[in-house]
């Protein structure tokens, strides 16, 4: 189905209503709803008469393997009828007044675009003249108020099935007082993550929030500790990457049960390495507390230090394997964020049985994509196939290096490209 355009808008008013719709309460919270509305969106104004499949919706916004089958696999038309019930929850709220309507047929993954119609006001009855004979009976039709009632009972349907729905999957999650004996996870996302999940205290998320010198008002820049004093740092702002990477971890961690503790990279301490289990998110370059624990030896973040990338970060691959680079960039500053690198690495604590998880991109959306990766069941059971001696056993430490396929700043492909073990 084309997009549907009769009225005076075009791609950058179709563009503007879908940042509308993913910014607004609706769909907040909802990253993988948000990623396919996104990519609906631009086939549908990029390609209007190209057919769209599951197929392609699979392996392009969900990174789903080749082998991909929709008779078997069910999560793309669950994935979209999601997204209509959010549209429809939109358009009955925030957007009840937005004058560009965005739905997605049944049937059909095209997206479609068309302006919002406006019923006309009914005419006032005609005033009887005075000698006019009354009438025995008087039925008046207002198709248009019975329409907006249905309407409105549709809304309402909507609205309590959402409100159920949170009800009974709040029910659904664990408590979190529940004692971890009589919870029991198996499956490649409890596999990797049991290190972090099989002892008493919860393990804590320590977040990259970018040490800034200045202010927006009179410019910023990165912290320089050989000419800022500590005083002068700025740590208001982080990635929109690391707080979609919190959401998805935190998720992730409800599913096995367990809760995660959060700190921001400013306030950690190495009282933090030696007694509890910690996972980093965010590059050494802006989650400055990396610096001070025990890191990855396989892939390094090094600053280029020549050549037309000099000062970019990069991911260093110590010892290549046949057909692997010697070091890795994402986009260049002056292109399109298309691409970047990012490194899994699960290392030893400093204290006795405790383990570091460092999650870590090039830039913000490498790492969001990163940690995505590793809080998805089919990721990362191709990541647990790869590590070397990691069998039916405790999973052993490891690194590896992932690219991220980004698109309009969202992470839509994930691929594994090295493991190596420690």
């Amino acid at each position: 189905m084309a997009v549907t355009n009769t009225f005076a808008a075009g791609p950058e008013e179709f563009f503007q209503q879908i940042d509308h719709i993913i910014k607004s309460h609706s769909l907040r919270g909802s990253e993988s709803l948000c990623r396919l509305l996104q990519y609906l969106a631009k086939q549908a104004i990029d390609h209007p008469d190209a057919p769209l499949k599951e197929y392609q919706i699979a392996t392009e916004v969900y990174g789903r393997h080749a082998d991909f089958d929709p008779q078997s696999d069910s999560t793309i038309r669950v994935q979209a009828g999601r997204l209509r019930m959010k549209l429809a929850e939109y358009y009955a709220g925030e957007g009840a007044a937005d004058p560009i309507l965005v739905r997605i047929p049944k049937g059909s993954y095209h997206l479609v675009f068309e302006a919002r119609r406006t019923e006309p006001h009914p005419q006032p009855a005609a005033v009887p003249l005075r000698d006019a004979p009354t009438p025995s009976v008087v039925v008046e039709t207002f198709p248009a108020r019975w329409r907006a009632a249905f309407f409105l009972l549709m809304v309402s349907l909507i609205v309590s099935l959402v409100v159920l729905g949170g009800l009974l999957w709040d029910r659904k999650r664990p408590d979190s007082g529940i004692a971890l004996a009589s919870v029991s996870h198996t499956g490649p996302l409890a596999s990797l993550w049991r290190p972090f999940t099989s002892g008493v205290e919860e393990p804590w998320v320590i977040f990259s929030n970018a040490a800034f010198v200045g202010r927006p008002e009179t410019g910023m820049r990165y912290y320089n500790s050989l000419q800022d004093a500590k005083s002068t740092v700025y740590d208001h702002y982080t990635g929109v990457g690391e707080v979609l990477a919190i959401h998805a971890l935190d998720d992730a961690f409800g599913t096995l049960g367990r809760r995660i503790l959060v700190k921001r990279g400013s306030l950690f301490t190495l009282d933090d390495v030696k007694n509890n289990n910690l996972i980093f998110v965010g590059s050494p370059s802006e989650n400055l507390s990396l610096l001070d624990i025990p890191g990855t030896q396989e892939f390094i973040f090094q600053r280029v230090t020549s050549g037309p990338r000099q000062g970019d970060l990069s991911i260093v691959n110590k010892h290549p394997k046949p057909g692997e680079a010697g070091s890795y960039l994402a986009s260049p500053s002056a292109a399109p964020l298309t691409e970047d690198y990012s490194v899994v690495g699960m290392v030893p604590g400093i204290g006795s049985g405790h383990y570091v998880m460092i999650l870590a991109g090039t830039t913000t959306f490498g790492t969001q994509g990163v940690v995505e990766f590793v809080c998805r069941q089919e990721s990362v059971e191709k990541l647990l196939h790869e590590i070397p001696g990691s069998g039916a056993g405790p999973i052993k430490p490891f690194e590896a290096l992932v690219r991220v396929k980004i698109a309009r700043g969202v992470p839509v492909e994930t691929e594994l490209v090295s493991v190596r073990a420690r």
